[in-house]
């Protein structure tokens, strides 16, 4: 008597149910599978290697699944056509101790834990996907948070070079300053080619002051320009009525 074997849940033939089934040489069914195989008719099955009735180690090829189940009937009706009936009942019958297999049995237990590892393995990847979107939407969140302080600087940027245009025009701010007595007032160095440029494009005169170090004297340039080509406001250095020196 055959016993029923399950392989992942599903219920399995072995070539050698097949032979017994049709009343054929195990031999020649096997050669008729590697045939239809090689044909491409039908997929080469699992081997597995079992002791015969005479205690010798035989291959069989086993069939599972959907695709094993209508390959086994390819290989019946190549073998003998007449057994089709025979072979669907056998179908029948292992699908239904598959559905009978008692969880007390060793043969049960297999499948609930093969069952279990498949749902294990499928909660894995499912909790990988949404690490993976969880941190993707995290770098994009610091993307658009980067952006936004950058845009935020840029915008304060222009509203000091604004502000500073408006209480320039108002008569609130410093007017002038030279570049000696900004960088003495904020620890920095500058370079008037920037200043000069702003100046020529503006149309704007920078006012000329004395200096004991320079007999002509040196450039006192705007607050406008000041604010547009380094972000200074003359009236947060120097007090709304400033100082040209």
């Amino acid at each position: 008597m055959t016993i029923a074997k399950f392989q992942g849940g599903d219920a399995v033939m072995s070539s050698q149910e097949i032979a017994d089934l049709v009343g054929k040489r195990h031999d020649n069914v096997k050669r008729t599978i590697e045939t239809l195989a090689d044909r491409k008719t039908i997929q080469l099955p699992q081997i597995e290697e079992v002791k015969n009735h005479l205690g010798q180690t035989v291959e069989q090829y086993l069939f599972s699944g959907e695709k094993g189940k209508r390959d086994s009937f390819v290989v019946v009706a190549q073998l003998s056509p007449e057994f089709t009936g025979a072979l669907v009942d056998r179908w029948q019958k292992l699908e239904e101790q598959q559905a009978d297999v008692s969880l007390d049995t060793e043969e049960g237990k297999l499948l609930v834990i093969q069952g279990l590892a498949t749902k294990q393995l499928a909660l894995i990847a499912e909790n990988k996907l949404v690490t993976q979107q969880r941190d993707q939407a995290v770098a994009t969140k610091a993307q658009i948070g980067a952006k936004r302080e950058a845009t935020a600087m840029a915008t304060a940027s222009a509203a000091v070079r604004e502000a500073a245009r408006l209480r320039d025009e108002l008569g609130f701010s410093a007017r002038h300053a030279t570049i000696l007595k900004v960088e003495a007032a904020t620890d920095r160095s500058f370079s008037y080619v920037n200043l000069r440029r702003w100046c020529k494009a503006n149309g704007v005169t920078p006012e000329t002051v004395p200096d004991k170090r320079y007999a002509e004297g040196v450039k006192a340039w705007p607050a406008a320009a000041w604010a547009a080509v380094f972000d200074i406001d003359l009236a947060d250095l120097f007090g709304a009525d400033g100082e040209q020196a």
